[in-house]
This record gives C-alpha cells, structure tokens and sequence, in this order.
C-alpha cells in the first residue's frame, strides 16, 4: 500500500486537509471545485446470498479510468459488521479489485458506525430519562417510535433494536448535505407522541448538540485506496433492503469535485439501490448519474432466470440515462451462458460487455471503462419516478406499479393509520424508502424473476423526519438481522 499521504496527492489534496488514521486511512478535509465531474452509477439484478460483484465492478472500473489516464474515484459504503460476521465476510470488493486495508474497513474503520450507533442510542436513553424524571412532554410510553441499535447482527433484540445500518441516524448521517443540514435533521427526528396525540421531536428533548457532536468528526469522508493504489472514498453504510442504500451525499459530493469521474455503487438490485438512488439520494444531493452499469452473473441469472435482466433494463429505461449491461465474470463461468446474456442483451438493443474485474484488476474492465467514455456524454434526459408533490400513498402507488409490477396492494390496519397521521402532518412532500426483500423484485423471496400481476402487502409504514423519508415496510421485512447457521466468523482468526 502507499502512504495515504501520497494517495491524496493524486488528487491535490494539501497535508492539512487530512486528518491521518496511521499510514493508510484518512478523513479529508477542504473545499473543492469541479463543475464538470460524471457521476456512473453501478447497480445489480436480483443478488444470491453471495451478492453479484457491484464492488468489485466498481473498483475495477475506477481502476481502468485511472488506468486510462483518467481523474477518477470510486465512492463507496462502509461495510457493517453484522453482515462481515454473518453471511458476507466483508465488503471491500473481491479478488483483485479490492480497497485497502481491508481489514481495517471491515472492522471499525475510522469509528464511523461507533459514533452513529452511539448518538442513536444517546437519544434512545434521554426518551427513557424524561419519563423517569418526570416526563415534562407528557410522552405516551406505549406510543415511543425510536429505536435503541447496534451494528451486529442479533436476532434477540428483534423487538427493541435496529441493526445501525438500518437507524434513522444511518439515514441522516448520508442523506445530509453539510454540518447545518445534520444539525437540523438531528433537531427535527420524531421520536415518540405525547398523550394528546402529538409529535415529540428531538429538539423537544434537548438532546440533538449532543448527538451533533458525536457525529460531527464522524461526519468528515474517509479516504483510503484501491488495490492498484488510486484513491477511494469510503463512508456511510444503509443497507438497500431497509434503508435507502447508497454512500453519504457529503462523500459523493465530494468526491465529484475531486475528480472527473466518480463510481458509486448502489446496494442490491436495481428495485432498491438504484431506485433509492434516483428518487432519494439524487434530489437531496442535487446531482444524478451520467451513466448506469447494470451488474449481471451467469450464476444470479441461473437462480433466477434470464427474465430477471429484462425486468432491471426496464426498471433503469425508466429514468433516461444510458446505461450497459455488464457480466461480473468467473472462471468457472461457462462460456455458452456468457454467450446467451450477451446475445439477450443484443436482442434488448442494450450493450453487454464482460468484465474480469475479479481476476485482472484493471485490465479486466478496460473494455467497459472505453465504452462508457465514448457514451457518457450521450443525451441525459434524467427524470424521477415521481414527483415530490403528490401524496406518498400515489408515490408507493408509482413504485408498486412501475418497478414491482403489481396489480394489487393490501395495507394493515396500521398501516393506514400512519397513512392518517401522515396527512395530518402534511408530509407528504417527503419520498417514499421501501424495505423489502433483496431476492425478489417482489416481497416476496420465493418469487424469482420477473414477477407480475401479484398482490404486495405493506405491513407497517415509519415516519422518519430527520432522514425525511417515510419507509414502507413490506411483508416480513425485518430492521435487525439474525446470523446464518454458518456464520462467517468462524473463519476468522
């Protein structure tokens, strides 16, 4: 690895600007500028358990516009521990096509998902210390909406806790635009309903300075590099099955005035990251992607048939941005399937390149990083799903309609009150987060595909108003993971 230090040269960035975690981590400083910047999206089909190799695409690709003599950076999640000692074991990429040190983002990195699960919980435990002393806001104890967290997978504290990447904090810490932004979000999180059928906010409790200064540090990007030595940026980590799935707005901000060319990532299929990223992430940034590379694995594609492509080529065809398909390929992958993909994506009239990313580094996705230079600047007619003024029932409406392909909805009784309380809040400017299964298009894990014509069931709706979003949670979505019979720690030593 090279000192951090002359990684940030790369990017002319000063000494100063850096805050050092030894020799291979920072956190970066400073005010930059580069109006012409291209943001490429890097989104899934429908993943297996194993997850089809958006990271390692990712870092491949950023490592081949390097490669080519281009300013690039790649921008990416901070990995959480409940899923590095559960199923995945990490998420720093694969094979060659890694960020390092790897170890050390997988496990505490520069204290990030420490700081957030400790504010989150500061606030849990000032909610519980007002009733006890008194309870001034006359607070309902059986109307209490926020949630204790910890960032480890814990199927015991179901009940109480979130997983952290899954915390209202998590979605505040990289929905927010600048430290005022945080602050205020912070200030305006509801966190219960007093006995005459009102909010109580944070704010009310005066507890936000404080959880403002826990995040504060927190709040900086952290900068480390790729396995061929380019700069990365690393920092936020919501998970796309719950939360809203993509890098902190303040790291992929950044990163666009570093650099000419910046790859993201967006978590799971193109139904939750992408869709996040279009509708939520982009209108609070005020930027959207140039381009969009759709991750496909001859093994995802066995699992869940060659009608999974089409369904996220039409899902992305939605928001009028060019895009490719791109084959997250493996020696053991047969060539004839390769073959069948590219010739579906050909009858699709949409590009399908291979990438090797995983064995050959760079070299693997120099094909891919050509062909996106000579259409990036194609015609970007960028538009959302929907519009921020109609109600977010016609929003889910929207989503339900057009991404999972239903013809019928059914609401819990709960549901619909919150629906009711909503209204009665006037916040329906705010988007719609839904928290779903990532092995279907649908709610439903069984059904593979390119589901249609089904009915989707909103068990439970959550009004975040410090993220500003209102989640739907939809059929036995849970927010606190459990272990798998095999964990991944067993491995470890």
């Amino acid at each position: 690895m090279k000192n951090i230090q002359e990684v940030a040269q790369v990017l002319n960035i000063d000494n100063n600007n850096l805050e050092l975690y030894g020799n291979y981590m920072a956190k970066v400083k400073g005010n930059y500028n580069n109006p012409n910047s291209k943001l490429i999206l890097v989104t899934a089909i429908t993943p297996t358990k194993y997850g089809e190799g958006k990271t390692t695409v990712s870092i491949g690709l950023d490592d081949a516009l390097c490669k080519l003599g281009k300013k690039s950076i790649v921008v990416l999640r901070e990995p959480s521990l409940g899923p590095v000692f559960g199923q995945k074991g990490g998420a720093t990429g694969g094979g060659k096509s890694v960020v390092l040190p790897q170890d050390d983002i997988n496990m505490h990195f520069t204290g990030d998902f420490h700081a957030i699960t400790a504010a989150n919980n500061l606030l849990a435990s000032a909610i519980d210390n007002h009733i006890y002393q008194g309870n001034e806001l006359d607070i309902d104890p059986n109307r209490i909406e926020f949630k204790r967290c910890i960032d480890m997978n814990d199927r015991t504290l179901r009940d109480k806790f979130n997983i952290t990447a899954a915390s209202e904090i998590m979605a505040i810490f990289c929905l927010a635009k600048d430290l005022e932004d945080l602050r205020d979000r912070l200030a305006s999180i509801l966190v219960a309903w007093n006995k005459n059928n009102m909010p109580v906010y944070a704010k009310d409790l005066k507890v936000d300075g404080a959880m403002f200064k826990l995040l504060e540090k927190a709040f900086i990007p952290n900068l480390v590099q790729t396995g061929e030595g380019n700069p990365a940026l690393v920092h936020g980590g919501p998970f796309a099955n719950i939360a809203h799935g993509c890098s902190s707005i303040n790291s992929i901000k950044l990163g666009l005035n570093l650099a000419d060319y910046v790859v993201t990532e967006a978590g799971f299929g193109s139904d939750l990251g992408l869709e996040k990223f279009m509708n939520i992430t982009s209108r609070c940034g005020g930027f959207n992607p140039n381009y969009v590379v759709l991750v496909a694995t001859v093994r995802g594609l066995k699992h869940s048939g060659i009608d999974n492509l089409k369904a996220h080529i039409d899902n992305i065809k939605h928001y009028n941005v060019p895009f490719c398909v791109t084959i997250n390929n493996f020696s053991e992958d047969n060539v004839e399937d390769t073959q069948e993909i590219i010739d579906y994506c050909k009858n699709e009239g949409v590009k399908c390149i291979v990438s090797n990313s995983y064995e050959e580094a760079s070299d693997g996705s120099l094909t891919l990083a050509n062909h996106i230079l000579s259409e990036i600047d194609s015609i970007n007619d960028f538009k959302y799903l929907y519009e921020e003024n109609i109600s977010v029932k016609d929003k889910f409406d929207i989503l339900a309609k057009e991404v999972y392909h239903v013809s019928n909805i059914e609401y819990t009784d709960k549901a619909l009150s919150v629906l009711e309380d909503i209204n009665r809040l006037d916040l329906n400017n705010y988007p719609v987060c839904v928290a779903k299964t990532q092995y279907s298009i649908s709610d439903n894990k069984d059904l593979l595909g390119y589901p249609k014509d089904y009915t989707i069931h909103v068990k439970d709706i959550r009004i975040q108003t410090g993220s500003r979003m209102i989640i739907f949670l939809l059929n036995d979505i849970i927010t606190m993971p459990g272990l798998p019979k095999e964990p991944n720690y067993i491995n470890m030593e």
